[in-house]
Formats: C-alpha cells, sequence, structure tokens
C-alpha cells in the first residue's frame, strides 16, 4: 500500500475509510462460523478440481499460441524461425481471476491476438479447431452479441471465449492489460472484450485486504443466488457488479473481518441514496481516446439510470444499465432483510445458514406471468434459450409501465421439463405481479404482452437466429395453478419458506427494534459519515443537481394517479427538464412547465401535470407526447373532437418500435424511435401522420454484423406466424 509524504498509508477510493478498527474477538469467530457453514453449499473448490482447470486453460492457450502460428502463415508467408515471436496468450477475468469462483462454475477466458490475426480468424478458422477437439461440447459462436464470444464445454468445465485483437506485433506472455495505451487504435468490440479483464485487475488492485474481500465476496454472492436477485442479464445485479459493492465496503473498513464486513455491506447499501453511483475511483476529467464512458455531466441518458455502479477501468461503464424499477425495488427490501438477519447473528448468536436460506418466490406473490421457451432441437433451443433469456427483462419494463402493477418481480432460476413426457427442450420463466389497485379492478396485459411478442420474433428474424421449431408462448397463472409448471418439491420449499419467515416477524416484533438498536448505537456516526462521505455527487452543470429517488409508496401513487416519474426526477429549475427537447416516457411535468390547453375545461380538468389519460369506457391508456414546446403564436388545429381522435387512431408512444397494435390492428411507423400512427381508411378519422421536418431525413448506418432491415446483409423479409396471447385480469 502506498505512502504519503508524511509516512501515513494512502487507501484506495474515492473518500478516506470510516473506520480503520481491526477485527475483535467476536468477529474473528464469526468469520471462522462463516467459512464453515458456507462449505456445504459448493463454494470451496478442491485441490483435485482446481488443478484440472488449470490443465484445461493450459491446453486452450496451447491451441491459441498454434492457431495464431498458423493464421502467421498463410497471410504474412513469414520464415518459421519467426513465427513464434508473434506470441499470443489466453487470460482469465471474472469470478475465477477474482478468486471466488465455486464448483461446477464457468471460466471467463479472453483471446488475445496481435494485428495481423483479425476477428473474422477467431470466429471462424479457430471455431473450426475447437469443433475437431474431441473434448468440445455444446459449442456455439454468437458473433452478433454485444461483447462477441464463444461458449463451450472444454473436458467438462463451462468456457466463454472472447476475442481482442492489440495493435502490436508481438504479443507478450507478460503484458499488462491495465495499460491505457494499449486500447489506442482499437475498435469498440476489441475495448469491450478488454475491458473485462481490464475491471478485474483494476478491482484487485484497489482492495487494501484481498483475503477478507474473497470471503466477504464469496458470502454474499451465495446470498444474492439464494434469494433469487443474482442475474444482469435479467435486470438483477451480476458478478461484477457484486463485486464493486464488495471492494467499495472493503475500502471503507480496510481492516475489518469478513463477518464485520457482511454487517457493513447490508448496513451501507440499505442506506445508500440511489441513484448516487458507487465508485471505487474518481472519475476521468479528460477523455483521451474518445471512447463513450459513463459521465452524466456530459451524456444526460446517464442520469436516468436508477442504480448505477461504475468500473473502476477506462473506459468507465456503468454495469447495471439493466436495473429497472421493480429490481431495484426488490433488490433494496433484500437489504434490509440481509441487515435484520446479520443483526441477529451478532446480537442473538443465529447461524449463519439463515442468512442463505432461499427465498419463497412462489407464495410471495398471487399472480405469475410464466414465459415458455421451446424448440425440437438441442443446438436451437440452447440458441433460443439464451435469445429469450436476454429479452425478459423488456417484459418486464412493459408490464411496469402498465398503470396498475405495482411490482414485476422475475426469477433468475428457470424451470425445465415438469415430467418426462413433456417436451425436453423447453423452459420456464416466472414473473410476479404485485397490483396497485385490486379492489374490482379490469387489468388488460394483452398490449404489454403482445409487443414483446412481436418485438422478440422480429428481431429473432433480423438477426438471422429464427428457426420453425423456435416458439415462446406467455401465460397467466394464479398461485393455486403453479403446481401444473413448478416441481411440488420447490413449491413445498417455498411455501416453507415463506411460513417461516411470517412466523419469525411476528415473534420478533416486539424485540427486533431494541436488539437492532443496542447493537447499531456505534453505527449511527457511521451511516452519517455514509451520507456524507461517500455520496459522491456528480455536477450535472448549469444548475442541475442529484435528487433522491423516490419512494415505492410514492411510484405507486402517482401510478394510481396516471403520473409516471422518474427516479431522478428534477425540479422546476432543471434547465435541463424545461428544454423543447423531447422528454423520457414517464418524465413528470414540472410546477412551471407549460401545458397545452388546446382542450375545453371540462376535457383537460383531468389530464393537468399527468402524461397518462385513460379512457373511462376502454380502460386503455393513451400517452400524450411531453416536453412539446408552446408557442404563443402557433396556431393550433382543432379539426376534431378529442373522442374522435381517440377512437381512431392508437396510442402515440415514446422509444418503442415498430409494431402492429394488438387491440386495434393499426400499423404503426416508427421514425427515429418515435411512433407516429399511419393514415386509416376510414373517413371520418382520414389524418396523416405529422412527422417533424427533422425526422425526413434521417439516415441509419448498415451493419453488417447486426443484420437489420437497413443493412446490406438483412434477412429476407418472410411471413413469421406470431402467437397472439389474450390476458385480462379481473382484481378482487
Amino acid at each position: 500500500m502506498a505512502l504519503d509524504q508524511s509516512g501515513q498509508k494512502i487507501y484506495p477510493g474515492v473518500t478516506s475509510p470510516i473506520s480503520l478498527d481491526g477485527p475483535k474477538p467476536l468477529d474473528i469467530k464469526l468469520s471462522n462460523k462463516l467459512e464453515e457453514a458456507m462449505r456445504p453449499y459448493g463454494v470451496f473448490e478442491s485441490d483435485e478440481e482446481l488443478a484440472h482447470r488449470m490443465e484445461v486453460l493450459h491446453k486452450i492457450n496451447t491451441m491459441v499460441k498454434n492457431w495464431i502460428k498458423d493464421v502467421s502463415r498463410q497471410k504474412n508467408n513469414i520464415p518459421e524461425d519467426k513465427i513464434d515471436s508473434f506470441g499470443g496468450k489466453v487470460c482469465t477475468f471474472g469470478s475465477y481471476r477474482l478468486g471466488v469462483h465455486t464448483k461446477g462454475a464457468d471460466i471467463d477466458t479472453l483471446c488475445i491476438a496481435p494485428r495481423h490475426v483479425e476477428r473474422s480468424d477467431f470466429f471462424s478458422s479457430f471455431n473450426e479447431i475447437l469443433s475437431q477437439q474431441p473434448e468440445t461440447k455444446d459449442l456455439r459462436a454468437i458473433e452478433e452479441a454485444f461483447v462477441p464470444v464463444i461458449k463451450m464445454e472444454f473436458d467438462g468445465i463451462e468456457l466463454d471465449m472472447t476475442f481482442a485483437r492489440l495493435a502490436l506485433p508481438q504479443i507478450a506472455d507478460d503484458i499488462d492489460l491495465r495499460s491505457e495505451s494499449l486500447l489506442k487504435n482499437l475498435n469498440e468490440k476489441c475495448v469491450r472484450s478488454l475491458n473485462g479483464c481490464r475491471v478485474t485487475d483494476e478491482i484487485l488492485h484497489l482492495v487494501p485486504d484481498k483475503d477478507a474481500f474473497r470471503m466477504t465476496l464469496r458470502a454474499i454472492k451465495l446470498w444474492a443466488k439464494k434469494r433469487g436477485i443474482y442475474s444482469n442479464v435479467l435486470g438483477f445485479l451480476g458478478g461484477v457488479s457484486w463485486a464493486m459493492l464488495v471492494a467499495r465496503v472493503c475500502q471503507l473498513y480496510p481492516n475489518a473481518a469478513p463477518a464485520t464486513l457482511i454487517h457493513k455491506f447490508f448496513m451501507v447499501f440499505s442506506k445508500w441514496d440511489w441513484p448516487q453511483p458507487v465508485l471505487l475511483k474518481q472519475l476521468l476529467q479528460e477523455n483521451k481516446l474518445g471512447f463513450p464512458v459513463w459521465d452524466p455531466r456530459v451524456n444526460p441518458s446517464d442520469r436516468f439510470h436508477l442504480m448505477p455502479i461504475i468500473t473502476p477501468a477506462y473506459p468507465q461503464q456503468n454495469s447495471t444499465f439493466n436495473v429497472t424499477t421493480s429490481t431495484r425495488t426488490i433488490m433494496m427490501e433484500e437489504f434490509m432483510i440481509g441487515l435484520e438477519v446479520v443483526n441477529k447473528i451478532y446480537t442473538s448468536g443465529d447461524s449463519w445458514d439463515k442468512l442463505f436460506e432461499p427465498s419463497g418466490f412462489f407464495q410471495k406473490y398471487k399472480h405469475y406471468i410464466v414465459v415458455i421457451a421451446r424448440a425440437e432441437e438441442e443446438k436451437n433451443y440452447l440458441e433460443w434459450h439464451g435469445y429469450i433469456e436476454s429479452k425478459i427483462r423488456l417484459l418486464v419494463g412493459n408490464l411496469e409501465r402498465n398503470m396498475f402493477i405495482k411490482i414485476a418481480h422475475v426469477t433468475p432460476e428457470s424451470l425445465g421439463p415438469l415430467t418426462e413426457s413433456e417436451n425436453p427442450y423447453i423452459c420456464k420463466w416466472f414473473i410476479g405481479l404485485t397490483f396497485a389497485k385490486v379492489e374490482n379492478q379490469n387489468v388488460d396485459l394483452t398490449y404489454d404482452i403482445q409487443s414483446f411478442t412481436n418485438q422478440v420474433y422480429r428481431q429473432a428474424l433480423h438477426i438471422r437466429i429464427l428457426k420453425e421449431d423456435m416458439k415462446v408462448d406467455i401465460q397467466h397463472v394464479k398461485r393455486k395453478q403453479l403446481e401444473s409448471f413448478v416441481p411440488q418439491s420447490i413449491l413445498q420449499r417455498c411455501k416453507g419458506a415463506e411460513i417461516k419467515r411470517k412466523s419469525e416477524g411476528r415473534s420478533s416484533a416486539g424485540t427486533g427494534s431494541k436488539n437492532s438498536q443496542a447493537l447499531l448505537t456505534h453505527s449511527k456516526s457511521d451511516t452519517d459519515l455514509i451520507r456524507t462521505s461517500t455520496h459522491v455527487i456528480i455536477d450535472t452543470s448549469d444548475g442541475e443537481s442529484s435528487h433522491d429517488a423516490p419512494s415505492c409508496e410514492t411510484d405507486t401513487k402517482n401510478k394510481v394517479n396516471g403520473e409516471l416519474p422518474h427516479p431522478l426526477s428534477p425540479t422546476s429549475s432543471d434547465s435541463a427538464m424545461q428544454s423543447p427537447c423531447r422528454k423520457r416516457e414517464g418524465s413528470p411535468s414540472g410546477a412551471e412547465s407549460p401545458v397545452k390547453r388546446s382542450k375545453s375545461e371540462d376535457e383537460t380538468q383531468n389530464m393537468l401535470g399527468s402524461p397518462m389519460v385513460v379512457d373511462p369506457q376502454s380502460q386503455s391508456p393513451s400517452r400524450k407526447r411531453e416536453g412539446s414546446p408552446v408557442r404563443p403564436d402557433s396556431p393550433v388545429k382543432r379539426t376534431k373532437s378529442v373522442k374522435d381522435v381517440q377512437s381512431c387512431q392508437p396510442p402515440i408512444e415514446i422509444g418503442s418500435p415498430m409494431h402492429i397494435d394488438a387491440e386495434s390492428g393499426d400499423s404503426v411507423k416508427n421514425v427515429e424511435g418515435i411512433k407516429f400512427p399511419m393514415q386509416t381508411e376510414d373517413k371520418k378519422c382520414n389524418t396523416k401522420p405529422i412527422i417533424p421536418r427533422r425526422f425526413v431525413h434521417v439516415k441509419r448506418l448498415p451493419s453488417a454484423e447486426v443484420p437489420d432491415l437497413m443493412s446490406p446483409n438483412a434477412a429476407p423479409a418472410q411471413a413469421v406466424n406470431v402467437p397472439r396471447n389474450n390476458i385480462k385480469l379481473r382484481l378482487k
């Protein structure tokens, strides 16, 4: 650890530590019990299993070096005695590089090649070499992904291989990937691939005590998986995000034992003022290489992230971009539950096993949405399963925007066939629903679900992965109907966990608060320090400031009233939100924001300050565009009444792709993310879409890697049979 001029230790982090106290005897005792409690869950690998992983990595590294030699012979016609100098290397990152991998976990690897080896060679010739190896199983190349990857199982170990081509003639075995100079003259895909190794190395470099960090991270990852909040693709946190949260706590308490760090972890993040970002080091003041970085001072879209956790290596990115309002609410609730459990472990001597008890997801909600993906062949099923899993968060987003839904909770644990007679290539995901109003309310989810289904099939067709046997079906089931989809053992386990949780809640209602206060009396100053020193306020320039996220109760109340406030709702003095540019969907109208008064007082009385209007007859919300400037000299066309316009054209929504309206069947045109209703055949409603002049000449750059309708290699147009899902609920 570095020392300053006076000889004092310089601790890493954006702030100084909260406490430098070392572990007490009780902390050491509880840390030893923690390690014993985690062993039955397969958290630690044996020496034989670790040696097998090292052997597999050695084989892959040898294959990469030989492959680079073969490519060099074919391309450069170089003498044989100089081919060995090109080098090449396989690096690891993720949980294996951090030293917290579990039994049976996969290994994230990065193939580094010199400048004359191209990405196309990696996905063609090297992929062919892998397919010829007898140890290789379930090989599939995903070249269209955001970070292109080859997935496989090699000699019983799952591997994810990415590729980076450096602008160097030779690759040394001792190359330091933390150097930013390696990023010069690289494309964004190579930078993203390198970012995995660079972030992992930077996290280890910024942690004061690596052993305590690893033990704490093992416990937190096990807890997150048991509680069903470990999945980046579904809107929760992934392994890197959990590692950065634990690393931040280690920076605040550099000399603490793992048991103390777990307690401080739940204390800190149950009180964290999201969307304040979690930073392990200060953001860069200048961007010399020009790669896109997370910076709300420059990028307005970054101000709308709900739970930003920023990677420490350049280019800094938000690792929790997929987090939604529901997933953040669920994780905050789990932080509070975890804090209560650890408090009891310290005060009452409870076992650490209580922290790792699974959640009662299938007993927590009364209504569930089931997403079923199936295929007839194993190869198609593996590809379809990963594709549908990456899109489920879009369905969660559709459900969250429904004014009657309070929480849409998806569980990361997917289930396979229920019986042996069922199709073996089938997978089911479950989304629990909590409704904001449950008294004699009709809720129609057809449009939310059908738009998701259309989008899934359309994008699968464009990227050329859709096969005839690939199907996705979405159903609504009640809790008592889950036995037709979920094994009885899981239902009984969830039922027992829920009953135990309720009984413990009733028994600890009188004594829990006293014990918590007695335990946390010494932490009151810690909380004050957290609020004052660990929150890094990002200056958003020109009078803009950060704001606390509203509570779940406020969100629910505003949803029922037709308002959809954003967690970063600015005050009326926020100049950025008062600009005439188009607002994001769900942004609230400020107190001083201009309001269109083109209709009579009776017609607009229920719409002022609310971006959502509900037709009392159809109960279908129709959104009006927000943020449009109102000029005093601009004429207002009043050729039709409000009822005529609402009855003949579908709603205008911001940020949604082109689709077919599930109820009316009207086609909707998408121009730069804004949907304009097309001309209808009804003479009474014969209105053309009013498209602003600035949208007329918009051009899109063609992409050969991710084909779409405008790409030169786009998939041929063909008819796709999209199943229709009619889901209507009657809540009593």
